[in-house]
C-alpha cells in the first residue's frame, strides 16, 4: 500500500503571459501556493522521528522554501525572450528581484519548474520509496495547475 502527503508553501510573485488575449498580457502578480504532493511507504523503523511518516512535513517545508520561495517570493518571473519585461524589470535597478526563465510563466510552467527544483531533494535514510509524484500550483482561488511526469 502507497501513502501520499502534500505540503505547501505560498509566494506573492510577479509575472506576465506576454501573447495573452486578455488581461494577463499585462504585469501583474498573484498569491501563488506551490504544493508539493509526495508518496512512498512510511517509515517503520523502531525509535526513530519519522517513524510512522512517510518523511516529515517540516523537512518538505525547508526543501519548498530554499527551492521554491526563496527564489521566487517576492520576485517579478519574466520569460527569457519578453523584451518588454526584461526591459522594465531592467530599469528597477539592482535591487529588484528578477528571475529570469526560458519559459513563459503560466501555471502550468511554473508547476513544472517547481516540480523540477524539488525532486531531487525528496529522499530518505529508512527506503521507504520516496516519490514526488506531482507540485500543484494554485494561482488564483479558481485556478489550479498540477505537473505530474
Amino acid at each position: 500500500m502507497t501513502t501520499r502527503i502534500r505540503r505547501f508553501v505560498e509566494t506573492d510573485t510577479g509575472h506576465r503571459v506576454p501573447n495573452h488575449k486578455s488581461k494577463c498580457r499585462h504585469m501583474h502578480g498573484h498569491r501563488y501556493r506551490f504544493e508539493a504532493e509526495i508518496e512512498g511507504d512510511t517509515v517503520q523503523e523502531t525509535g526513530v522521528s519519522e517513524e510512522g511518516m512517510l518523511i516529515d512535513f517540516s523537512d518538505v517545508s525547508a526543501i519548498l522554501m530554499e527551492h521554491v520561495h526563496d527564489i521566487v517570493d517576492h520576485a517579478f518571473v519574466v520569460y527569457e525572450g519578453d523584451s518588454e519585461a526584461r526591459k522594465a524589470c531592467d530599469a528597477m535597478g539592482e535591487g529588484h528581484r528578477t528571475v529570469v526563465v526560458p519559459f513563459i510563466p503560466t501555471a502550468e510552467n511554473l508547476a513544472k519548474w517547481a516540480f523540477e527544483q524539488v525532486q531531487p531533494h525528496i529522499s530518505t535514510a529508512y527506503g521507504n520509496r520516496l516519490k514526488l509524484v506531482a507540485m500543484h500550483v494554485r494561482e488564483t482561488p479558481k485556478s489550479t495547475a498540477s505537473w505530474i511526469p
